[in-house]
């Protein structure tokens, strides 16, 4: 059989895995919508990975989650949903206008009392959160600056406890994240990231490469064993 590596053949893959196992409903179809019209950037997580996000939530018997980088709160929902209901989702967001349509989404979708989006620099909640007593999560969903990613798998170690699991997205860069000389902060603060996972005891983890309507890049999946 002959393979056609193409973004086209990517996105009608992801679109035909979505329309059989992760299709749109009105929340998650009005939470991109309203990002769109209030200018957020088209870097929300695509539907099948939205739904990975969930069923690995799911199969960690999540009760809660913390997610770093809100945006428009799609993937939020996705993880939203896979808590109880007495569950918690804490999701923090850098920029106050992305954290409102955020929390809007969330009220929408009817799940405003078990994730709570606060707005600020990660580095600066995230020590607010620990000073309350916030957690230990069951998954932590990285997917904000990536120049911080070391910093922030710094502090998922810190906010979670054996068996949690974190996930990394955006780690392989279309690839460039090879590129031991590169001068882009994302890539040099990702491969920081691999490199503090690789030598830490605490973390057993792996990355795939993905493709699909988001292009060309990966995740990392690990989980903290002590």
């Amino acid at each position: 059989m002959t393979q056609d590596n193409t973004q086209n053949t990517w996105d009608a893959v992801d679109a035909y895995v979505t329309d059989l196992l992760a299709p749109a409903d009105d929340a998650l179809t009005a939470a991109l919508a309203a990002s769109d019209e209030a200018g957020l950037p088209k870097i929300a997580v695509a539907p099948n990975q939205g739904k990975l996000l969930h069923l690995l939530a799911r199969i960690q018997g999540a009760r809660t989650a913390l997610e770093i980088g809100t945006l428009g709160g799609y993937s939020t929902i996705w993880l939203a949903r896979a808590l109880p209901k007495d569950g918690r989702l804490v999701s923090l967001e850098y920029d106050p206008a992305h954290a409102e349509v955020a929390r809007l989404n969330l009220a929408r979708a009817g799940l405003d009392a078990v994730a709570e989006v606060r707005t600020g620099a990660a580095l600066d909640t995230l020590p607010t959160l620990e000073a309350e007593g916030v957690g230990p999560f069951d998954i932590v969903f990285i997917d904000a600056d990536k120049r911080n990613n070391p910093r922030y798998v710094e502090w998922a170690l810190r906010l979670t406890r054996p068996g949690s699991v974190i996930v990394v997205d955006n780690v392989v860069r279309g690839g460039s994240v090879v590129d031991a000389d590169s001068d882009d902060e994302a890539i040099r603060g990702t491969r920081e990231m691999f490199d503090l996972v690789a030598r830490d005891p605490r973390l057993d983890a792996t990355a795939v490469q993905t493709v699909g309507v988001k292009g060309y890049d990966g995740l990392l999946i690990a989980r903290v064993v002590s």
